[in-house]
């Protein structure tokens, strides 16, 4: 059985961290070390982290400095490469970034390594992220190979391949476009649940976090045309999503930057020929193979 070790970048989740910690502390295979990295909290996170760590001689904590409020994108990823740097020499196979407002089954680990030990060229996985709607928990799908952020598996040989991760919003897509180009499969198991208790972009606002996107996606280099059929697409659940678009205008109008892989650009618009858009739906809805 392979190994793995755990990074949850943390700005004010004291409450969640107890919870999280309950969690990890319940697995059937334990991780070789979780790293707790403090980024900027004020609500007394880092004493809860430190109450665990002098509890559990795997859990460890590490402070840097963090933004003034919340961001989306560059503090975590730098939180997450602090975390990455410090754990260089554990002895693990896997490394998972792990947001604190999650919480998973006791076996969830077991299973999300064997995955990785079943399959050598698998480099980054996650499980099937589940949300709070209505009083139910609901799957939410992605597209294009899509693997969750915010429980984050990376094969060490792959993340050493793939690093430095971009310090923005969408760094977790970029990373997995870079992955499938060096060979590696990246991928969701979709039969291993895991329950993310604050939805999406709600620190930042609905509207906000969408037009993120959309900017986001300019970035990336994505189709205009197929940008504008997920907007279209995602607002029939949430009108906001239009926002996209704006996102999208916004940024190509002052002609922000792109990124700079065009290999990677290349092959994301690839996935997104017309010949394809039934797939995506499909993927979307959950329904693809």
């Amino acid at each position: 059985m392979l190994s793995y070790a755990a990074i949850t970048p943390a700005r004010n989740e004291a409450e969640n961290l107890a919870r999280l910690a309950a969690c990890l502390t319940a697995q059937t295979q334990l991780p070789a070390a979780w790293l707790i990295v403090d980024n900027g909290s004020t609500d007394g996170t880092d004493e809860v982290a430190e109450e665990l760590a002098r509890r559990h001689d795997w859990i460890r904590v590490l402070a840097v400095p963090g933004a003034r409020t919340a961001a989306r994108g560059g503090p975590i990823v730098r939180a997450f490469a602090a975390g990455a740097a410090e754990l260089a020499d554990a002895a693990s196979d896997i490394l998972v970034k792990l947001d604190a407002d999650l919480t998973l089954g006791p076996d969830y680990f077991h299973e999300l390594v064997g995955a990785f030990a079943a399959d050598a060229r698998l480099g980054i996985a996650s499980g099937i992220c589940h949300e709070l709607e209505e009083g139910a928990w609901r799957p939410l799908y992605g597209t294009r190979s899509h693997v969750w952020g915010a429980c984050r598996a990376y094969r060490r040989e792959c993340l050493r391949e793939v690093a430095p991760l971009e310090e923005r919003q969408g760094w977790d897509e970029i990373d997995a476009l870079k992955a499938q180009l060096r060979g590696w499969r990246v991928g969701t198991i979709f039969d291993l649940p895991f329950y993310h208790h604050r939805p999406e972009g709600e620190r930042d606002g609905a509207r906000t976090r969408w037009a993120d996107q959309g900017d986001t996606a300019h970035y990336m280099g994505y189709r205009a045309s197929y940008l504008l059929l997920r907007a279209l697409f995602q607002a029939r659940s949430d009108p906001r999503a239009l926002a996209l678009m704006w996102g999208y205008g916004r940024a190509a109008a002052r002609r922000a930057p792109r990124l700079a892989d065009r290999e990677a650009r290349a092959y994301l618009r690839e996935q997104q020929r017309l010949r394809v858009l039934s797939l995506r739906a499909r993927e979307a809805l959950g329904r693809a193979p």
